[in-house]
């Protein structure tokens, strides 16, 4: 973690976020998936369905079930586990990125017929 830390530049943490439309896109295109890292208490009162959901505590020991060759794009309702979440997979070698505005301001984009345009 130590040189994890010394090696990140302003450009790196401007390169993490990824906008709900930039999500979109990337799982459209198949080059990502979303990853809910909440409590299975809150993924069973609303969730995203063609999310991952593997909660933020379980990550170390579920590794194995994220696609390697895919970007993961991780989501809370705002940014605080997702950050977490995101830099720990960073460190493990996968490709991840944060979702910006969480899964408050996705479930926001996608509301009403604007759902469509995410093709899962």
């Amino acid at each position: 973690m130590d040189e994890f830390l010394r090696n990140m530049t302003m450009k790196d943490i401007g390169e993490i976020l990824l906008s709900p439309d930039q999500l979109i896109t990337l799982c459209n295109e198949d080059e990502a998936v979303l990853l809910d890292v909440r409590f299975p208490f809150e993924t069973r009162l609303w969730g995203m369905k063609f999310a991952l959901e593997i909660p933020l505590n379980e990550l170390p020991d579920r590794l194995k079930e994220l696609p390697g060759e895919k970007i993961i794009v991780c989501a809370c309702p705002l940014e605080i586990r997702s950050n977490i979440a995101c830099q720990y997979l960073l460190q493990q070698g996968f490709q991840a990125k944060i979702l910006s505005g969480g899964l408050l301001k996705l479930a926001d984009r996608l509301r009403g017929g604007q759902a469509k345009d995410l093709q899962q």
